[in-house]
């Protein structure tokens, strides 16, 4: 066994056969002490290498292990990602367990079944829809949920329901259909039949089982219900099983992960090796006390999952934190600092800028490239090349020159494909609202800056900009989500836009458990540097607008005492708004669905049935006038809301979660006669 392991490194690595559950914190060598782990059992005889199965759930991951295992002496033991294993598996038991030719995988295009499913129960075939669409479905899948229990499910789950629920049934009841009749599989299925496989016919399973006797699991944390019970499958009555994972690295909740099956190992197995890697090899002092900083007024950590990392590295900067006056100001001194950082010798490629939404990155490329720094965009398409930008660009060069001014044009242009006056609650809509704001800002920008700006030389202006990013380079900074970032390290990262709505994002707020997951996605983002870190936010959008965001609720408690944020939040204390309350029980209210509602979902609703219906129907026909998804008029809550609380008037209206200034103006004298009884 090479040398170089701590002790709680050794300690995993030399624990006898059976169950081991290694809770690693983020840089305390995981990778390097479960292929350890696998070479230890190897080269002392209690497996042969063919009979090692490790399942992560990237395939850079994968590759990188299977990578570390060669260069320990071991070939043949299987590192994949669970689907990547259960191709292989299904394709080789097929014959036996469903016969005939082999269904083919999905190709990429499963948004086209998604669009055939949605056309048929007569929902927006739009692109934002679909993705929301199929998102809801990858979800149930993986949440082992049937059409016919989405309903309640997503309800019990708090999901911002992209139509309806018994819309979503349909669609979904309808693209299993379509994709079965033309013998298709999806990445959800291979889960699904290997784990049938081997549950439903027992000479596979004991031929599977044969084969295979050791098991490993990275990221364990980010199992899914389903992923989990291929994995019960694969083990069988054994507990030849070593899991990785941080519950505090828990970040794919939306998508049906969930830490439980990690918190829960000691209780499943209670013989089971348990050993915390806190050692944190990967950055300084500095940055893993933030690190462990941002976790501590976190709520809802059992006690066992609960990690402090302690930083081996020699001591590095201190984090910066630095507030801006507007975005273009924030993105303009990150390009500046990046640059100081490639002048002082560090590689281009060890330097990231991490955000919490893909439209975030386009102040950063524009910013990057006027100092003609190379950049590459991991986890999203470069801005001007994102479909909604590229529909966009479209529109507005076919507009020809409408009078008015360049940015109300822009706005008019844009409102049909998604530019509503408040944001939509979050999934693909958001994203999409994000990016033709920003093309908006742009607008006034270029009319700040352009005498006689119109349209025409504003579309001029897009094609030069879009003609001048720099392509992705390998040799270049890093742009990336969070949630793209998870898995990798830089050297220098910057932290950008942490402000209230982003960070943690707008639909999170009132359930406390989303804003809990947004807590640990920053915790992801600051353990990805290994030395200098900037945290940074802007206090306006645009240049010159109004002041009015607030810095992260999460920096609280971190920001220095002597910096001046820390100092004007002081002298200025935040006015926290009164939790709403129930209006029947009077309980707090807690839960996102509850808020919408004014109720508790518990408490009895007095729904007027004929309104709820007549509500629909009207929503139907606005969101089909105005060309967007029903729920950017009024989410079902709000619709439900309006038919229990059956407002009298403006005052009213105004009291129900979801309807603000703009939806007032625009839909509030058409939902006060719908209440009233005259349409």
């Amino acid at each position: 066994m090479p040398d170089g392991l701590d002790p709680e490194q050794r300690a995993a690595v030399e624990a006898p056969r059976g169950p081991v559950c290694v809770l690693a914190g983020a840089g305390t060598g995981k990778t390097r002490t479960i292929t350890h782990r696998i070479a230890h059992l190897v080269v002392r005889g209690h497996v042969a290498a063919g009979q090692v199965l490790a399942v992560t759930f990237t395939a850079r991951a994968a590759g990188e292990m299977r990578t570390r295992l060669r260069a320990l002496g071991v070939h043949g033991a299987q590192a994949r990602t669970f689907h990547a294993a259960a191709l292989r598996q299904l394709r080789y038991f097929w014959p036996r367990v469903v016969g005939g030719p082999h269904w083919q995988l999905i190709d990429g295009n499963k948004l086209r079944l998604v669009a055939q499913a949605a056309n048929r129960v007569g929902l927006s075939t739009e692109s934002d829809s679909l993705r929301d669409l199929a998102g809801e479905i990858e979800w149930s899948k993986a949440s082992l949920i049937a059409p016919e229990s989405y309903p309640l499910a997503a309800e019990r789950a708090h999901r911002d329901t992209p139509a309806p629920a018994d819309q979503v049934v349909r669609v979904y009841q309808t693209y299993e259909q379509l994709k079965n009749d033309a013998c298709l599989l999806d990445f959800d299925d291979l889960l699904l039949h290997t784990a049938a496989a081997l549950e439903e016919h027992g000479e596979v399973a004991e031929e599977f089982r044969d084969r295979y006797r050791c098991f490993v699991v990275d990221e364990y944390q980010d199992v899914t219900p389903l992923q989990q019970r291929v994995l019960d499958a694969w083990l069988g009555p054994r507990d030849d099983l070593t899991v990785v994972g941080d519950a505090s690295q828990t970040i794919y909740s939306f998508a049906g992960a969930s830490p439980r099956p990690l918190l829960d190992f000691p209780r499943r197995f209670p013989d089971a090796t348990v050993v915390r890697l806190e050692r944190d090899y990967r950055s300084t002092p500095q940055v893993v006390g933030l690190a462990n900083n941002v976790l501590r007024f976190a709520r809802g950590r059992p006690a066992g999952s609960r990690l402090r990392l302690v930083g081996q590295r020699p001591d590095g900067p201190e984090p910066a934190f630095t507030e801006f006056d507007d975005e273009s100001v924030e993105a303009a001194a990150v390009a500046q600092r990046a640059k100081a950082l490639l002048d002082a010798g560090v590689a281009a490629s060890e330097i990231a800028v991490l955000y919490r939404v893909n439209a975030q990155s386009e102040l950063f490329e524009q910013a990057l490239a006027e100092l003609g720094i190379p950049y590459q965009v991991r986890g999203g398409e470069r801005f001007f090349q994102r479909a909604e930008v590229r529909r966009a660009v479209l529109a507005l060069r076919g507009a020809g020159a409408p009078d008015g001014g360049l940015p109300d044009v822009v706005r008019q242009v844009l409102a049909p494909l998604g530019l509503t006056d408040e944001p939509p609650t979050g999934g693909a809509a958001r994203q999409t609202w994000e990016s033709l704001l920003a093309l908006v800002e742009l607008a006034e920008e270029f009319a700040a800056t352009v005498e006689s700006a119109d349209l025409p030389a504003f579309v001029v202006e897009l094609d030069l900009r879009a003609e001048a990013q720099h392509p992705p380079t390998v040799e270049g900074v890093t742009l990336a989500s969070l949630h793209a970032a998870k898995g990798l390290e830089w050297d220098a990262v910057f932290l950008v836009g942490l402000v209230e709505g982003t960070v943690p994002i707008l639909h999170a707020d009132g359930d406390e458990a989303a804003i809990e997951e947004e807590r640990r996605l920053l915790y992801v983002g600051v353990t990805r540097a290994r030395e200098h870190l900037w945290l940074s936010w802007a206090l306006a959008r645009a240049p010159g607008g109004r002041r009015y965001r607030r810095r992260s609720r999460f920096l609280h408690g971190l920001v220095p005492e002597d910096h001046p944020a820390a100092l004007v939040a002081r002298r200025e204390p935040a006015q926290r708004r009164p939790r709403p309350r129930c209006r029947i029980c009077d309980s707090q209210l807690t839960d996102t669905r509850g808020v919408k509602l004014g109720r508790c979902v518990t408490c009895p609703s007095d729904v007027d049935e004929d309104l709820l219906t007549r509500l629909r129907s009207w929503r139907a026909g606005r969101a089909k006038e105005l060309k967007v998804p029903a729920y950017v008029v009024f989410t079902d809550a709000t619709l439900v809301a309006i038919a229990e609380q059956r407002p009298e008037d403006v005052a009213g209206l105004v009291t129900i979660a979801g309807i603000g200034a703009a939806k007032l103006d625009r839909f509030g004298a058409d939902v006060l006669a719908l209440v009233q009884g005259k349409r």
